[in-house]
C-alpha cells in the first residue's frame, strides 16, 4: 500500500508554476489522505485566491501521485493561504528579511544587468530585448526582464503573458514565459490607457520594479529601456550603477547620431556601455537579395565612435514583427530564420566574448 510518506516524496517533484521551488518546500502541501484501497486525496494551499495556475498545479499534482505503485486514484483539493501563511512564504521568499531590498544595487549581487537602450523609439528596441532575453534563457541561463518603458509598455504581448502576477502579502511574483520572468507597467495599466506621470511617479514604479519582485537571483536581468535621456533612465541608472548598456541603432545616420546621445548618457552616469546591436539592417527579397532600405554602416560607425564591438546585425523580417504582436517571439517560432540567429550570435558574445570573469553561484564555473 502506498503511504504518506512516498507521496509527500513525489510532490516534492512539483514546483510552483510562478516561484519554480517545489509545492513542499513553500509549505503548499496541506494534507494528504489515503484509503485502504489506494485513492489519495491531496490538499493544496494556493498562494492566493483565483491563482491563475491552479490547473497547472492541479494537473502536475495528479500526474506525480499517479505515478506511484498502489495509486489508484487521485483527488486534488485546494484551499487558499491565511494572511499569516502569506506573510511567513514572503518572509522565507526573501530570505528571512521583512525590509525591502534592491538586490541587484548589492555590491555581492551576481546577476549580469543589461539595460538595452535608444537614442530614440521606432528601432525596435523592444522586439530586440525580448528576443535577446530569450536567446540568453535558451543558452541555458536563468533570465529575468524588466520592461521600464513605463509609457510603451509592450514586452507582455511580445512575450504571450496575458496574466497578471501573483502578489503574495507585498511581494509581487512575475510570470514568466519562454524562460523569461517579466515585470512590467503593462500588468497594471490597460494597454489603452496612458500612464501620465511625472518625475517622482515613475521613480517609485522602477524601484518599485525592483525591490517588490521575487526575482529568485537570476544569472541575467534584461531591462527595457525607455527612449531617450530623461527621467527613467536618469532613475534606472541609479537604481543598478553597475549595468551594462547596450544601444540599439538603425542603420541610417541620423538614427546614429540620436543612439548616440543615449550612449554618452550612460557614460555621464558611470555606466558601461558594452556594445551596439544594429536593427533593421536589410530586407531579403523574394530574389534572396538583401536591400539595405535604411542605408548602411550606422552600426558600425556608433561602435567605432563609442570604442565598443558592434554586436550584430538584425534583418528586417515580416515574422519578426508579426510574432511580437501575437506573442509568439521570432526565436521561438522560427530559430533557424536569419534574425533569430542573429540574436543567437548577439547573446553568444555577451555570455562569452564580452562576459565579466566571475563565478554564478548555481553553477560555479567561471562565465
Amino acid at each position: 500500500m502506498v503511504t504518506s510518506e512516498q507521496v509527500t516524496a513525489a510532490l516534492a517533484g512539483v514546483r510552483d508554476p510562478d516561484i519554480r521551488r517545489p509545492i513542499t518546500e513553500l509549505g503548499m502541501v496541506k494534507d494528504v489522505a489515503i484509503t485502504p484501497a489506494g485513492a489519495v486525496t491531496v490538499s493544496v494551499w494556493l498562494t492566493v485566491a483565483g491563482c491563475p495556475m491552479r490547473e497547472t498545479i492541479t494537473r502536475e499534482v495528479t500526474a506525480a501521485v499517479r505515478e506511484l505503485p498502489g495509486v489508484t486514484g487521485v483527488q486534488v483539493g485546494l484551499d487558499v493561504m491565511s494572511e499569516e501563511q502569506r506573510r511567513g512564504l514572503q518572509s522565507q521568499l526573501r530570505g528571512g528579511r521583512t525590509e525591502r531590498e534592491n538586490p541587484f544595487a548589492k555590491d555581492t549581487s551576481l546577476t549580469r544587468v543589461i539595460a538595452v537602450a535608444s537614442g530614440k523609439g521606432g528601432v525596435g528596441k523592444s522586439s530586440v530585448t525580448t528576443n535577446l532575453s530569450i536567446a540568453l534563457a535558451r543558452a541555458g541561463y536563468s533570465v529575468a526582464a524588466v520592461d521600464a518603458d513605463v509609457w510603451g509598455f509592450s514586452m507582455p504581448r511580445m512575450l504571450g503573458i496575458d496574466r497578471p502576477p501573483v502578489v503574495i502579502d507585498t511581494l509581487i511574483v512575475p510570470p514568466a514565459a519562454h524562460g523569461v520572468k517579466l515585470v512590467s507597467m503593462g500588468f497594471f495599466a490597460r494597454e489603452d490607457q496612458p500612464v501620465i506621470w511625472r518625475g517622482p511617479m515613475l521613480h517609485k514604479a522602477l524601484e518599485q520594479f525592483l525591490t517588490d519582485v521575487w526575482w529568485g537571483d537570476p544569472q541575467f536581468l534584461v531591462i527595457d529601456m525607455p527612449p531617450g535621456t530623461g527621467d527613467v533612465a536618469l532613475s534606472m541608472a541609479q537604481f543598478i550603477p553597475r549595468a551594462e548598456v547596450v544601444v540599439v541603432t538603425t542603420p541610417q545616420p541620423a538614427a546614429q547620431k540620436v543612439a548616440q546621445r543615449a550612449a554618452y548618457m550612460a557614460q555621464k552616469v558611470n555606466l558601461t556601455v558594452t556594445g551596439v546591436i544594429e536593427n533593421m539592417s536589410w530586407f531579403r527579397g523574394d530574389d534572396g537579395k538583401a536591400y539595405e532600405l535604411f542605408g548602411a554602416g550606422g552600426g558600425q560607425e556608433l561602435a567605432d565612435t563609442l570604442g565598443v564591438p558592434l554586436l550584430g546585425r538584425v534583418p528586417l523580417v515580416p515574422e519578426l514583427r508579426e510574432g511580437g504582436d501575437v506573442g509568439r517571439p521570432i526565436i521561438v517560432s522560427d530559430p533557424d530564420n536569419e534574425a533569430s540567429k542573429a540574436f543567437t550570435e548577439i547573446a553568444r558574445r555577451l555570455y562569452e566574448e564580452l562576459a565579466p570573469k566571475r563565478v554564478y553561484r548555481s553553477e560555479l564555473r567561471i562565465v
